[in-house]
């Protein structure tokens, strides 16, 4: 190679100087890689120089360099009011329904029954989300109610995760109903459990609010919400897995609709009214139940 050389480009990462030397051999520019060992560069004879940045410009052009894309950032939203909530309705509900306050059992008016619910006892599918059938039972909705809980709150807001989850859970009730037998009878708040695990699943999916450059990131929130659905959701002879695994899939879907609505409303005035809703809806419920 002649003497009056020519720098053409010049970089740290040496792999992006053999990128382009592959383009000056392919259009058969004399050239030659120089590497230092703390950046590398491309030279030229004089003469070519011209032609060979012309050249690189252009490969420049046609290959723009790959930006990292921006994570979304997420602003953690206030998820205390809807665990305490959560907690009161049932605690509460399971007070009065082991004493059995006015005169009613609380237990036959209000779980899920096959029969009763294709008949048009639709209140069912809400009111059975809130018993349970001992001590061990409610304290384990409420341990991981709380803790799914916290999570969906934290990303769309107390009032209306909470609202989202009654009705992914009574939507998840109703299908298993419809899939199963008739006779089919259950009670507990495992399906809002799982309806709440669901929707954050389905949000952060949806959402994209996890790095989406690897499958292992885009298709994590899916596969983590599975993994725990599958790991707390199936043991034990009485666990209904039809409704864990129902209210899953009503909560993803549930997640990824808030999604597609567009920005979920945040300032407190909706969140109340959103809460507000959904103890409406459990209160309405019970009171149809006791008064059939």
């Amino acid at each position: 190679m002649q003497e009056d050389l020519r720098v053409v480009f010049e970089s740290r990462n040496r792999q992006s100087c053999s990128d382009r030397a592959l383009v000056l051999a392919s259009l058969r520019i004399p050239h030659q890689l120089i590497d230092d060992g703390l950046s590398a560069a491309l030279v030229v004879p004089a003469e070519y120089s011209a032609r060979a940045v012309e050249e690189l410009r252009l490969y420049d052009d046609e290959n723009p360099p790959v930006r990292p894309k921006t994570p979304k950032t997420v602003v953690d939203q206030d998820a205390v009011p809807g665990i305490v909530g959560y907690v009161l309705v049932i605690g509460v509900i399971a007070g009065l329904a082991g004493y059995s306050f006015f005169g009613h059992n609380w237990f036959e008016a209000g779980r899920v029954d096959g029969v009763l619910i294709r008949g048009g006892e639709w209140w069912r599918t809400i009111t059975a989300l809130t018993l349970h059938s001992g001590a061990r039972h409610l304290v384990g909705n409420i341990v991981f109610g709380v803790l799914f809980g916290l999570f969906a709150g934290r990303l769309v807001g107390s009032g209306v995760a909470w609202l989202a989850i009654v009705a992914a859970a009574a939507t998840g009730n109703a299908a298993n109903t419809l899939l199963l037998e008739s006779a089919h009878r259950s009670i507990g708040a495992s399906t809002a459990v799982f309806a709440a695990l669901g929707l954050v699943a389905g949000f952060v999916w949806r959402g994209k609010l996890m790095a989406q450059d690897r499958w292992s990131y885009r298709y994590g929130p899916i596969v983590g919400g599975l993994a725990l659905l599958m790991f707390t959701g199936t043991g034990g002879e009485n666990t209904d897995i039809g409704a864990h695994l129902l209210g899953f899939v009503c909560g993803f879907l549930t997640g990824m609709l808030l999604i597609a609505l567009g920005p979920v409303p945040t300032d407190r005035r909706t969140q109340s009214i959103a809460g507000a809703i959904a103890l409406i809806l459990v209160t309405t419920s019970w009171i149809v139940a006791l008064r059939v």
